[in-house]
């Protein structure tokens, strides 16, 4: 995997058709799988499967292992009998996703689910429910803390009582037995998450096609991750952070990007021989066929700020682990396919980490019409151990990123992709998939050739993001045939080179 040419398509699930009011699970992720297997796609790539914190990103998320359980299919647990036949969420906009209707009513009836199944008799999918508690081992200390988030309003662990926010070994007894309830749902939402995205594997890989997941280096504060492994980030005594992650001002950003997220403490870490990261890896492995990491060149060094700065322009570099954290991860799990997202300020030590375990970094076509003929995302320069796309989720789509350009730079893409400027989109990804690189992913906006409010993310802004879906009428027909004749010409079929 990764080591072909091959191509894959970029889409979160969220942005799927369907009435939930949110992508899910079910139809038409199936549907979306036959399409892309159509296409003569290898992978389908998506963001972080876990449920977001804030500002429904899902690269700030309440658990680094956890599923959102939003992306459930309720026809299917309604199939099981764990819901009413009758149950839609069709009252929501299908263009794009109200989180906050949603999850007010998406949530109950989750819950409602939960309940009539825990109180059903025996069977075997209780058994099967018993066996996936029993045997993961995060999920106890997740289910507890959105338990007591419940209890307390929403509210972030840290504004939680002391005795919550601190727990001893007797609090936490305590608390699991008085939030039984809310803890058997939230065990009942996470077994069925697992369970229809397996399902969802299995169907996919039927198809000929598997799934890139994505891990971002860092977690959220409001998190079970750190709720629990207090020892392992630079808090104080009192559980706030001493510092926060970020990025320095860059193409997306003048000021810097304030992630606010805790930073590790690498050396406790490595005195534990790197055991939750392995455990992370494992995990996403056992849900992925391959995986990008998110912010890699945090691992040789991260930008830190201090905790009570409001832009990020005030940081300092600071070490991470390095090769020491692959070196553990390898020793546990063997040679992964992993995907390093080397983008921003990338150094020589950086780039020398990368190498040191092969794995390809990411050249963006947006980013390679700049600086001239030398500039590292121009295809010509791209050697074949990386993964060139188009853009990625923080990128406008390529319609709307070339029609923001100004002329010159307009004509300098057209000069080098060979175009008329009459369908730019098009001739864009032909570019892409006549690189020499291995892999290609393209945005599923770009292959519709949509402009710029088909948007995913905005870097640096609070609201109107992760909000975008498709509908099945954008997928003009036709298209499928056309992207698999693409395919095949330049090697990239599924199945067409060795």
């Amino acid at each position: 995997m990764l080591k072909r040419r091959s191509c894959g398509v970029l889409l979160h699930p969220t942005s799927l058709p369907g009435h939930d009011g949110i992508g899910t699970l079910g139809d038409n992720a199936r549907k979306f799988v036959d399409l892309l297997s159509t296409m003569g796609m290898s992978y389908w790539q998506v963001l972080p499967l876990t449920p977001p914190a804030c500002g429904n990103s899902p690269y700030s998320s309440l658990s680094a292992f956890a599923g959102n359980p939003l992306l459930l299919d309720l026809h299917q647990l309604a199939q099981e009998g764990d819901l009413p036949l009758e149950v839609a969420c069709s009252l929501f906009p299908e263009e794009r996703v109200d989180y906050g209707g949603v999850s007010d009513v998406k949530l109950g009836l989750l819950h409602q689910a939960a309940a009539t199944f825990l109180a059903a008799e025996r069977s075997s999918r209780t058994e099967e429910f018993w066996h996936f508690c029993n045997t993961t081992p995060w999920l106890h200390d997740f289910a507890l803390f959105m338990a007591l988030k419940q209890h307390y309003k929403g509210k972030s662990w840290q504004k939680w009582p002391r005795e919550a926010a601190l727990l001893t070994a007797e609090t936490y007894e305590k608390a699991s037995l008085k939030l039984g309830p809310e803890i058997g749902a939230q065990k009942y939402l996470q077994w069925q998450f697992f369970r229809q995205w397996q399902a969802l594997r299995s169907y996919a890989a039927s198809r000929g096609v598997s799934f890139i997941g994505d891990i971002p280096i860092f977690v959220a504060y409001d998190s079970a991750d750190v709720w629990r492994n207090r020892d392992l980030f630079l808090l104080d005594g009192q559980g706030k952070p001493t510092a926060v992650a970020g990025v320095p001002p860059d193409y997306f950003c003048r000021t810097g990007q304030l992630w606010g997220n805790p930073l590790y403490d690498w050396e406790i870490l490595e005195r534990q021989g790197f055991n939750w990261w392995v455990e992370r890896f494992r995990h996403a492995f056992a849900l992925f066929d391959g995986v990008r990491i998110d912010h890699f060149r945090g691992f040789e060094a991260a930008w830190q700020v201090p905790a009570n700065e409001h832009t990020a322009e005030r940081g300092v570099w600071g070490a991470g682990p390095g090769g020491r954290l692959f070196e553990a991860v390898r020793s546990a799990l063997g040679e992964l396919p992993i995907i390093a997202e080397d983008l921003g300020v990338i150094t020589p030590e950086v780039e020398a980490l990368r190498d040191r375990f092969g794995f390809p970094g990411m050249k963006i076509l947006q980013f390679a019409f700049d600086s001239g003929p030398a500039n590292p995302y121009l295809p010509h320069n791209c050697v074949r151990n990386c993964v060139v796309y188009t853009g990625t989720h923080d990128n406008d789509t390529t319609l709307g990123w070339y029609s923001s350009q100004d002329e010159h730079h307009r004509s300098l893409v057209r000069d080098y992709v060979g175009s008329n400027g009459r369908d730019i989109v098009a001739d864009i990804i032909r570019t892409a998939l006549m690189s020499v690189a291995d892999t290609v992913v393209i945005p599923f906006q770009d292959i519709l050739g949509l402009p710029g409010t088909a948007r995913m993310n905005l870097p640096g802004t609070a609201f109107g993001n992760w909000e975008w879906r498709f509908s099945w009428d954008m997928v003009r027909r036709g298209l499928a045939s056309e992207m698999d004749s693409r395919l095949e010409r330049y090697g990239r079929r599924r199945g067409s080179m060795p």
